[in-house]
């Protein structure tokens, strides 16, 4: 058995790096799990908190909310802006998996890349060159690849897990505000096109 403090340092590495999944690394997900106080002891120092869900199979670090009348630490974990492409594209997926836990007892949403396209065209101005559309695409989603929340399967480039971190990243009271945000992307992307003409 691996020492707890080298599991310990692989666990928080692991962890500063971004997600940790347990299907990612079985091995390192059971030493989250045995040293996960000594985990939320350590990053507390760093004004950090652990997110961990144990029955989706997912951990991360998120900046703590200061207490009242407390002063806010430094922030050690940048926030990204997202650009209204990714936005949507991560809006859209979430929708996605909400319909398909409501329909299904699958657990896991597999989606094809030409579904993904189509899915996203829709709220993109019309345009000539389809295939410039669609390198805009996937470069999109080679973003929402890298951010964590589409995993490609393995052999299989055109085919994509939506990974359930998503609804940690998106929850239900936005979602319930989906549709009035599918209007105003719907808008902009009209703005866009009109802009472009």
């Amino acid at each position: 058995m691996a020492e707890p403090t080298r599991d310990l340092s692989a666990v928080l590495v692991s962890l500063m790096k971004g997600v940790t999944f347990a299907e990612t690394d079985p091995p390192l997900w059971q030493a989250l799990l045995a040293l996960q106080a000594r985990v939320r002891d350590y990053v507390a120092v760093l004004g950090l908190e652990l997110i961990l869900d144990e029955a989706e199979g997912y951990a991360y670090l998120r900046q703590r909310q200061p207490a009242e009348g407390e002063q806010a630490p430094p922030r050690l974990i940048a926030r990204r802006q997202l650009g209204y492409h990714v936005s949507l594209l991560i809006a859209l997926l979430r929708k996605k998996l909400a319909e398909h836990d409501a329909a299904s007892g699958d657990a896991r949403l597999i989606l094809g890349r030409d579904d993904i396209v189509e899915m996203l065209r829709l709220f993109l101005p019309e345009t000539v060159n389809q295939a410039r559309l669609t390198d805009r695409i996937d470069q999109h989603i080679n973003r929402v690849v890298d951010m964590g929340f589409l995993r490609r399967l393995s052999g299989r480039d055109d085919q994509f897990e939506v990974r359930r971190i998503l609804k940690a990243f998106v929850d239900a009271q936005w979602l319930n505000d989906f549709e009035q945000r599918m209007a105003a992307y719907r808008a902009h992307g009209l703005a866009e096109a009109e802009d472009a003409a």
